[in-house]
């Protein structure tokens, strides 16, 4: 079976160009002005042809929650917003602290076969904290990293230890930034807009705190961590001196950490599709971040997906689980970081597909050139949508821009040499 992409815009990290693609088996095997021959073909006009994007934070809850979102419904909501790799998060019950769980993660993905899952396992066994997991026998059966996300790890000796072990495997630790003796049962973020409605806020400082004391000891190890949907200004500052300072960082922001501020809830009646964690922080923030993701101190842009049931998020606002689905508002909402000139599309491709390729060493992925896997996203980013029910793939619908008029979308999307989403259909 050949596929022939024409007449679009290819986009990698460093150039765009216009040209046709040939993809033949799970290859990219020609890409050239000419016209080609192709079983299929694949008009492109206005559009853009970038590679499959990588999302390395996502919340499947498969196994122990699927009725929130399981590996099909995730996959099908990954490849309708461009999306062909997603490393899942081990919040899962039981928690994905060993090996079988890592392999039965990855054997459903792959029966499914709309995408390639990358396990992140846990750091601590039961995300206890204390007793590491056996990290040798999870990077073999298919782990990529390691990290106890949502309860972050409190014991600085425990964290070193990990940075230590995931150092000598060839991986590295992602770090959910929380000092959580400071969250004080915080639903939202600590501020004017906290006391206004009369919430319980988390400052600001609980994430720098976290983010100081994991780059502080990445320096001790010569290991690398990675800090997680990145939310507050001065975390920003710390990664870039730690940068600055040869420390091993990288980090990711989510698109809802550039897109909306705290005031979203204050204008939005106590939407409970505006709380997530680390919470929605100030005007000043969002400045810095796009700031950051125009410098290049961003490292990749993550959605932190996190699906949960309507009746779970239906409830008071301090009540409500954190977290929202960001598969298919992913693209809409960083084309249009683009579309305000925060960022450029080469930018756009380096942020979703090219470094998470890089930081993970998938050679063969994050970019559209001759021999490349054949996992691409084909972006029109001027049809206009609904986001609703006949669009959404992911079985919740906690998010804020459901129901509401979308621009920019992944209209085609091939995993390895196979068309896996079609707009529409």
């Amino acid at each position: 079976m050949k596929i022939a992409i024409q007449n679009g815009t290819i986009v990698n990290n460093n150039e765009k160009f216009k040209a046709n693609v040939l993809i033949e088996g799970d290859r990219i095997v020609k890409i050239t002005s000419d016209e080609i021959e192709a079983d299929v073909k694949i008009d492109a006009s206005g559009k853009f042809i970038m590679p499959g994007l990588i999302d390395m934070h996502v919340h499947f809850r498969d196994p122990g929650y699927e009725y929130k979102d399981d590996i099909i419904s995730g996959s099908q909501a990954a490849v309708a917003g461009g999306v062909t790799t997603c490393l899942c998060m081990a919040n899962t019950n039981p928690v994905n602290d060993n090996a079988s769980i890592t392999r039965e993660m990855i054997r459903k993905a792959r029966e499914c076969g709309l995408i390639d899952l990358m396990p992140i396992a846990a750091i601590s066994k039961g995300l206890g904290g204390k007793e590491l997991v056996e990290m040798g026998d999870l990077i073999e059966a298919g782990a990529v990293a390691f990290s106890d996300d949502g309860l972050p790890v409190s014991s600085s000796s425990v964290m070193r230890a990990a940075l230590e072990y995931s150092k000598m495997f060839g991986s590295f630790c992602i770090s959910h930034s929380e000092d959580c003796s400071l969250c004080r049962q915080g639903v939202m973020h600590e501020g004017k807009v906290s006391a206004i409605l009369g919430l319980k806020g988390m400052a600001r400082e609980k994430e720098e705190i976290a983010v100081s004391r994991d780059m502080l000891l990445a320096k001790l190890t010569n290991a690398h961590i990675h800090i997680a949907h990145v939310s507050s200004e001065y975390s920003l500052k710390i990664i870039e001196m730690g940068r600055k300072e040869g420390i091993n960082i990288t980090c990711e922001v989510t698109p809802h950490h550039f897109s909306f501020s705290d005031d979203d809830i204050l204008q939005n009646a106590y939407d409970a599709n505006f709380k997530m964690s680390p919470p929605l922080r100030e005007i000043s923030d969002i400045k810095a971040i796009r700031e950051a993701l125009k410098s290049g101190l961003v490292d990749v842009i993550a959605t932190d997906h996190a699906p949960h049931h309507n009746d779970e998020k239906i409830v008071e606002f301090d009540r409500a689980p954190f977290g929202i689905i960001g598969l298919q508002t992913l693209v809409p909402l960083t084309l249009k970081l683009v579309k305000e000139g925060v960022i450029s599309l080469e930018r756009m491709v380096e942020l979703t597909s090219a470094n998470a390729a890089k930081m993970l060493n998938l050679k063969d992925k994050g970019r559209i050139a001759e021999g490349m896997l054949a996992d691409i996203a084909v972006i029109d980013p001027d049809i206009e949508y609904i986001y609703d029910e006949k669009i959404n793939r992911s079985k919740s619908i906690n998010s804020p821009l459901f129901g509401k008029n979308l621009k920019g979308a992944a209209v085609v999307t091939i995993k390895s040499g196979k068309i896996v989403y079609k707009f529409g259909e």
